[in-house]
């Protein structure tokens, strides 16, 4: 996707010489921000990933002898509050849609949903009727909501939060992967019911409520 956006722009006239796709690894990202002409960083990705940027940034100084400027789009907790006031079907379908969709791999996926004790009990379980409708599979497939994460590590770290949740008693709302996403690195849509805020210490980049 992000070669094909690139080549339209190209088309479209922006210089070749302003932007360019390089795909790579992390050694790759560190010698671009080491690069004596780099004059400023923009990033998205996780937190720990900036922290280095940054660090590594604050050895160095611009071609004109100035700090580089570094703008880092990284972790959060997207959260939304619902009173008594909202309709509750109109709130199932928002948060559906803004937590599962892409398989919650979205910068502005829904993470945190605070319910006001009025509404909590109907809208989990309308919630959790919604959750049982989801189809999930391979992408290519247009009859499919939820997709696969992008990677096994992701994966991993994904399972392992939802089980760390699990131990610290939380109650957690799973629906079964169908026997097509047996392999792979599919992630079940999982709704957790915290205890505390605290329980989050970092943001997790999946199918996760």
């Amino acid at each position: 996707t992000a070669y094909e956006s690139v080549k339209i722009l190209h088309e479209a006239g922006v210089p070749r010489g302003a932007l360019q796709f390089v795909p790579g690894s992390g050694r790759l990202g560190a010698a671009l921000v080491a690069a004596p002409e780099t004059a400023g960083v923009m990033f998205t990705g996780s937190t720990e990933v900036a922290r280095q940027i940054q660090a590594q940034l604050s050895e160095c100084l611009s071609p004109a002898g100035k700090p580089i400027p570094l703008i880092a789009e990284t972790g959060g907790q997207n959260g939304m509050i619902v009173d008594s006031s909202a309709l509750a079907e109109q709130v199932v379908a928002d948060v559906i849609a803004s937590a599962f969709d892409s398989a919650g791999q979205r910068c502005s996926a829904l993470r945190v949903l605070c319910l006001q004790d009025d509404v909590a009990d109907r809208t989990l379980a309308m919630l959790k009727g919604a959750l049982k409708e989801l189809r999930i599979g391979r992408t290519d497939r247009l009859n499919i909501d939820v997709g696969p994460v992008i990677s096994e590590q992701a994966k991993a770290e994904i399972d392992q939060h939802i089980e760390r949740m699990r131990s610290l008693g939380c109650k957690v709302e799973q629906l079964p992967l169908p026997d097509t996403a047996a392999l792979g690195t599919f992630v079940p849509p999982t709704i957790i019911e915290l205890k505390q805020m605290s329980d989050l210490t970092r943001e997790v980049f999946g199918p996760v409520l």
